[in-house]
C-alpha cells in the first residue's frame, strides 16, 4: 500500500500529503491505529480524508496508507438479522471482541467467514450464464431464500458447480470466461456510491401496504416509490418509521438509524425479535437488516451509513424481492455533509449546507424504483425508500426538506399540534399528498372495492370542509351553523378519531388490512348519508347524536381481522336505526 503523511487534522477531516497515486473515494487507513477513512477531495498530492472514527490522538507526521479501492460492502448470506455500523462492521461481533465500548481502528469482517451455508445449485456444468443469473440458493432465514447471483460484469460457461455446505469465501462455482477461468464464491463486493445495474425501470403500480389507515387510504406509496416524513422534534417520525418497518408488506426491511438517538435503535432491537410477522409466523428480525450510526458515533460515518443501506437494499432487490428502506433521518446525513463541507472550506450554500446538497439527495432517491432485474429468469424487484426529515423547529422551508420534496412522490407532513393532542400517526391530512394517488385509486377499485376511490374522495372532502367550518365556529359559535353543517363536523370528527387515529400499542389496531380500512370507511360514510337523509325527513340532529349505534362505530377499529364481516352488518344496522328515527319522527309530525 502507498503511504502519505498527515499534515492537518480538523475533527473528522484529515489532510495528508504525498498522496499523488490516490483517487477521490479511495479508502485509506490513517495512523498506526489504521482508522478507516475515505478521500473526498484531491488537490495535487494533498488528499482530504473523512475519517469514520474518532480522530483524537492523530497528529501531523502520522502515516496514511491508501488501499486503492473505493468503500465497498460485502454482499452475501448473513446480512439479514445483523446490526452493522455505518461502514458495515457487525456491532455484535465488535462487542464480543472489545466489550461495550468500541476500540479505535478495530477491524472485523462484515460477513461471518466461519459459518457454513447450505448451497443448492440451480445451474449445471455446461450452462451459459450471464451477469445476474442465479447460480443457486441458500436458506438465509426461514423466510428469506438468498439467491447467489453471477456478479455484475461477469459471464461465461459453467465448468464446475458444487453443492453442500460452504463458507461465504469458499468457491462454489467456476466459469470459463473470455479472460480465462474465474472462481465464484457466495459473496461479492460492491462500491457503495455506485448504483447496482438492472435491465430497466418499470411503472410502479402496486401499493406498498403499510397497515396504517391514513397512509394506505389517503396518501399511499407504491412498491418502488419514495416518501418523505418531515416533522419537528416529538411529532412521531421514528414511531411512524418503526410502524412501517414492522408492518409494510415488503419482503426485506433495511432500517438505517442515521444520527438519531441510540435509545431509538435500542427500541428496534428490543421489539423486532419479539414481534411475529402475521404473514410468515416468524420474528420480524428474520427479514430485517439494521444499520446503526447513532448521534454519539462518528459524524462522517453518517454519510456512509446511508449509502451502505441503499446498496444492501439494491442487492436484495436484484434477487427479485420487494425491499423497503427506512432512513431515519436524512437531515442528520445532510448535517454531516455540511460539517465536512465547512471543514473543506467550500463555498457554503443556503443555511451553510454545501451547494451540491440537492444533487446528493437526488442521487440517493434515484436509486429506488421497481425494476426488471439482470438475469435470464425475467424477475422483478422493487426498492422503496421512506426518509425521515428533521427540520429545525418543524420549518419545512429549510434546504433539506425542500431538496427532498422536489424528488420524492409522497409527502407525509407530521403536525406537532396533532401529536400534542395525542393523535397518532400525526400526519396532517390537509397538507400531505401522494403523487401516486391516481394509479392507486385504479388499483384499489379493481382489487379492493369498486367504490373505494369514490369513498376516499368523499371522506377527504369532508375533512377539508371541516377546516373551513371550524373557522366559522371559532368566530361565531356552533349555533350559527345549519344542522347539515353540524352533521359534517360530527362525521369529520368520527373520520379523525375513529379512522385516521391509530393505536400502535393495541394488538388489533396497530395493523389494519385494506379490506378492513374499506369497510370502516363505508361504515362512517353510511352513517353520514343516512343521517343527511334523516335531516331532510324532519329528524333533529340531537336525536342522531344520541343514537347508541355511534358507540359501535367508534369501536369498529378494534374489530379483529377475522371478525370484519360484522362491519357489513353494522352498515345494515345503521340504515335500520336511522329508518326507525325517520318513522318515529314521521309519526310524531303526523
Amino acid at each position: 500500500m502507498k503511504s502519505g503523511k498527515v499534515i492537518k487534522v480538523s475533527g473528522p477531516l484529515v489532510v495528508a500529503s504525498g498522496m499523488e497515486d490516490a483517487n477521490v473515494y479511495d479508502v485509506v487507513e490513517v495512523s498506526k491505529d489504521k482508522l478507516i477513512g475515505e478521500i473526498i477531495e484531491m488537490r495535487g498530492d494533498r488528499a482530504s480524508i473523512q475519517v469514520y472514527e474518532e480522530t483524537t490522538g492523530i497528529g501531523p507526521g502520522d502515516d496514511v496508507y491508501t488501499t486503492g479501492n473505493p468503500l465497498v460492502v460485502e454482499l452475501g448470506p448473513g446480512l439479514v438479522e445483523q446490526m452493522f455500523d455505518g461502514i458495515q462492521r457487525p456491532l455484535e461481533v465488535m462487542k464480543d471482541q472489545s466489550g461495550d465500548f468500541l476500540i479505535k481502528g478495530e477491524s472485523v469482517t462484515s460477513l461471518n467467514r466461519e459459518k457454513k451455508w447450505d448451497f443448492k445449485p440451480s445451474v449445471n456444468i455446461g450452462d451459459e450464464v450471464n451477469e445476474g443469473d442465479v447460480l443457486g440458493t441458500v436458506d438465509e432465514t426461514p423466510v428469506v431464500v438468498h439467491k447467489i447471483m453471477v456478479p455484475i460484469g461477469v459471464k461465461g460457461k459453467v465448468v464446475d458447480i458444487k453443492a453442500g455446505e460452504f463458507t461465504v469465501d469458499e468457491v462454489v462455482c467456476t466459469l470459463e470466461t473470455e479472460k480465462g477461468k474465474q472462481d465464484l464464491t457466495m459473496m461479492q463486493k460492491w462500491p457503495v456510491r455506485k448504483g447496482r445495474k438492472y435491465k430497466r425501470k418499470v411503472d410502479p403500480n402496486t401499493p406498498l401496504i403499510t397497515g396504517q389507515r391514513v397512509i394506505d387510504t389517503f396518501f399511499p406509496i407504491t412498491k418502488g416509490g419514495t416518501a418523505a416524513i418531515p416533522g419537528p422534534f416529538g411529532s412521531g417520525k421514528t414511531v411512524v418509521q418503526h410502524q412501517l418497518a414492522k408492518w409494510a408488506d415488503a419482503q426485506i426491511i433495511v432500517y438505517v438509524g442515521c444520527g438519531e438517538r441510540g435509545n431509538e435503535m435500542t427500541d428496534v432491537l428490543m421489539e423486532f425479535p419479539e414481534l411475529i410477522d402475521a404473514k410468515t409466523g416468524q420474528s420480524l428480525m428474520k427479514r430485517t437488516v439494521l444499520i446503526a450510526n447513532t448521534s454519539n458515533m462518528p459524524v462522517a460515518a453518517r454519510e456512509a451509513s446511508i449509502y451502505t443501506g441503499i446498496t444492501i437494499s439494491e442487492y436484495y432487490r436484484d434477487m427479485g424481492y420487494s425491499v423497503a428502506m427506512m432512513a431515519d433521518s436524512t437531515s442528520r446525513w445532510a448535517e454531516a455533509l455540511r460539517e465536512m463541507s465547512g471543514r473543506l472550506e467550500e463555498m457554503p450554500g443556503d443555511e451553510g449546507y454545501p451547494a451540491y446538497l440537492a444533487s446528493r439527495i437526488a442521487d440517493f432517491y434515484e436509486r429506488t424504483g421497481r425494476v426488471k432485474c439482470l438475469g435470464s429468469d425475467n424477475r422483478e424487484g422493487a426498492l422503496s425508500v421512506i426518509g425521515a426529515v428533521s427540520p429545525p423547529g418543524g420549518d419545512i422551508s429549510e434546504p433539506v426538506s425542500q431538496s427532498t420534496l422536489r424528488i420524492v412522490k409522497v409527502f407525509w407532513k407530521l403536525d406537532y399540534d396533532l401529536s400534542y393532542a395525542r393523535h397518532f400517526p400525526a400526519i396532517n391530512w390537509i397538507d400531505s399528498y401522494s403523487l401516486y394517488q391516481d394509479k392507486m385509486d385504479s388499483y384499489f377499485d379493481d382489487n379492493v372495492d369498486e367504490q373505494f376511490s369514490d369513498n376516499r374522495k368523499k371522506a377527504i372532502a369532508l375533512l377539508q370542509e371541516e377546516t373551513g367550518l371550524q373557522e366559522i365556529v371559532r368566530l361565531v359559535g356552533m349555533d350559527s351553523l345549519s344542522e347539515k353543517d353540524q352533521l359534517k363536523l360530527l362525521v369529520a370528527k368520527s373520520l379523525r378519531e375513529d379512522f385516521l387515529q391509530q393505536n400502535a400499542f393495541n394488538d388489533v389496531d396497530t395493523y389494519c388490512s385494506l379490506n378492513k380500512q374499506n369497510k370502516m370507511m363505508k361504515v362512517i360514510l353510511k352513517f353520514y348519508d343516512a343521517s343527511l337523509r334523516a335531516l331532510d325527513n324532519g329528524v333533529y340532529l340531537p336525536e342522531i347524536e344520541e343514537m347508541p349505534i355511534r358507540e359501535r362505530i367508534t369501536r369498529s377499529k378494534y374489530v379483529p381481522e377475522e371478525e370484519i364481516a360484522t362491519l357489513d352488518q353494522l352498515v345494515e344496522d345503521i340504515e335500520s336505526e336511522i329508518m326507525k328515527l325517520e318513522e318515529k319522527r314521521g309519526t310524531i309530525n303526523a
